[in-house]
């Protein structure tokens, strides 16, 4: 499906909501947070990474994964190779988040997997691990047969889509819940921490819709294009 308008303009929304979801993440975790720490006594530190990585990996570097194929009128194994590498990083960033939250429940004796965003979680690495291997197999080595990647490509970028949509509900649903634990304990409900954790979530839930946007519009004229012209 295309909604046959070109995907350019929609991409520079993408980059700069992606640059001011980043820049927002940061300030909250380091300037209202205290900072980040992979060891520390102070365990909010650790768990400081992980929304700081999730938001950099599977929601801004997924995300310029996804549009890498319509933003720039590169040649076609060019894009195919910046998708691949920033998957791969978005992939490696986002197990690393996860397993900083695992660390910081385990070292501060809180349950682990009691809650739908953690679930979540955990569906939405498996399923993008799962979708990068099928992509690196089918589309990049030992790569399929012409009629293997040809019927696979609308179900990966079908499904693509679907996980990336899913890693921005949950990590919507990671903002909320970490707020609630925070009022919860006595932060301000509309005090300036509170409205940066919502006005961040709400820029991120931007930068996912414009990403699907810039997905189903008209890619420019790649490389190989003006070559056999």
């Amino acid at each position: 499906m295309a909604l046959g308008v070109s995907a350019i303009p929609f991409t520079f929304v993408v980059h700069f909501l992606g640059v001011a979801a980043i820049v927002l993440v940061l300030v909250w975790n380091i300037h209202f947070r205290g900072g980040l720490a992979w060891d520390s006594s102070n365990k909010g530190l650790i768990f400081n990474i992980h929304p700081v990585l999730i938001v950099i990996g599977l929601i801004v570097l997924g995300g310029e994964a996804i549009i890498s194929y319509k933003a720039l009128p590169l040649k076609k194994e060019v894009k195919k190779l910046i998708h691949l590498v920033l998957h791969a990083i978005a992939l490696g960033l986002g197990i690393i988040g996860i397993y900083t939250a695992f660390k910081y429940h385990n070292e501060s004796g809180i349950a682990n997997l009691y809650s739908l965003h953690s679930w979540l979680g955990i569906a939405v690495i498996s399923l993008y691990g799962i979708q990068w291997i099928y992509g690196f197999v089918i589309f990049f080595f030992p790569g399929g047969t012409t009629d293997i990647r040809r019927y696979s490509l609308p179900w990966h970028v079908l499904f693509g889509l679907f996980v990336y949509v899913l890693a921005v509900a949950t990590a919507a649903l990671g903002f909320l819940e970490k707020l609630t634990f925070l009022e919860n304990s006595g932060l301000a409900k509309y005090g300036s921490e509170a409205l940066l954790v919502n006005f961040t979530a709400v820029i991120t839930i931007l930068f996912g819709a414009f990403v699907v946007l810039s997905a189903i519009s008209d890619a420019p004229a790649a490389a190989d294009d003006y070559e056999a012209i």
